[in-house]
């Protein structure tokens, strides 16, 4: 695999959910209780491993999301996610404050998107990433198009891209 410097730079790959970690559906069910409705998401199982790959290959990952959910925060809590940021409006400053917290420049952050919202930040980002699915003005400001679309392995596959062309994959792969 060829080696990409891009790749090789990036330590923090930062994703937003819906239409990215989902396929962008949200179901709600009333509850017989009356207390409300229940929200429900689906998380690709590829994804997540996906995500553990990067962190356990020494990569920083976290969500940028405009809803906010208890779902999402319980998945990032299976996975290991320690940065969740839910309900934010405009994510291109919240994407460059969590660089900083890190003490990363923005060439060494992905950022994987679909909708409007991910518009700045996919620009912004030293590798810009739509899935195959998002809108156009997304997929023609991202450095880099998935196959996949949202909900479908994006994740992995961007997570596999980074590996891959970072000369990662093998140490990532070992421990199967």
């Amino acid at each position: 695999m060829q080696h990409d410097p891009t790749c090789e730079r990036i330590k923090l790959l930062l994703s937003d959910v819906d239409g990215v970690m989902t396929s962008g559906g949200v179901t709600y069910s009333d509850r017989s209780t009356g207390a409300g409705s229940i929200e429900s998401k689906t998380f690709n199982i590829k994804d997540g491993l996906g995500i553990r790959l990067w962190i356990e290959s020494g990569g920083k990952f976290g969500v940028v999301t405009g809803r906010a959910s208890a779902i999402v925060e319980r998945r990032a809590e299976e996975l290991g996610i320690e940065i969740v940021r839910q309900g934010v409006s405009d994510k291109a400053p919240v994407v460059r404050e969590t660089a900083e917290s890190l003490g990363l420049a923005m060439d060494e952050v992905a950022y994987l998107g679909d909708d409007l919202p991910d518009l700045a930040p996919i620009r912004e980002a030293g590798f810009g990433v739509a899935v195959a699915d998002a809108v156009d003005e997304v997929r023609r400001s991202a450095d880099w198009v998935t196959t996949a679309p949202g909900g479908a392995g994006a994740v992995r596959e961007l997570v596999e891209h980074l590996l891959k062309h970072s000369g990662r994959w093998g140490d990532a792969l070992a421990k199967y």
